[in-house]
């Protein structure tokens, strides 16, 4: 009998250790919580990317956000480059410079934001990325 028990205790623990569906992060209200990522709307962010906390500094949520955005992506610099230099007009954005070198900077506006975009080779097969929202004011342009 006490074979029994255990065999039965043992069953059990096995299920419920092998049950590998997590289950979602929900509000206090059990809503689902936005990804990260939707806190710093209206810029194009490469999927997947992870935030780096300890270096991202920034105000606001959405489109109206200020401040620096840091995180990594597992793709080579000059991918995280052409990435940005096809989506970013797609959402709205203008360019006003652009250089691709060792850190690659690129500086874009869309209403009265300005958008400084950071692309740093971190490795072979990684990028280290930071982007910089600020207003505009300054009557600076777009290039034509």
């Amino acid at each position: 009998m006490l074979f029994f028990k255990r065999l039965v205790c043992f069953l059990c623990l096995l299920t419920v250790a092998c049950t590998s569906e997590r289950l979602p992060l929900t509000g206090t209200d059990g809503s689902a919580i936005p990804p990260a990522f939707a806190s710093f709307g209206g810029i194009p962010i490469p999927e997947p990317s992870y935030i780096n906390l300890e270096e991202t500094r920034a105000l606001g949520y959405g489109e109206n956000w200020t401040g620096t955005l840091v995180f990594t992506t597992p793709f080579p610099a000059h991918e995280v480059f052409d990435f940005y230099i096809s989506e970013m007009p797609k959402q709205g954005w203008s360019d006003v410079a652009t250089v691709r070198a060792r850190i690659s900077h690129m500086t874009y506006i869309k209403d009265k934001k300005a958008i400084q975009i950071l692309i740093e080779k971190n490795s072979d097969v990684e990028s280290y990325v930071t982007v910089t929202s600020i207003p505009n004011n300054t009557g600076i342009s777009a290039i034509q």
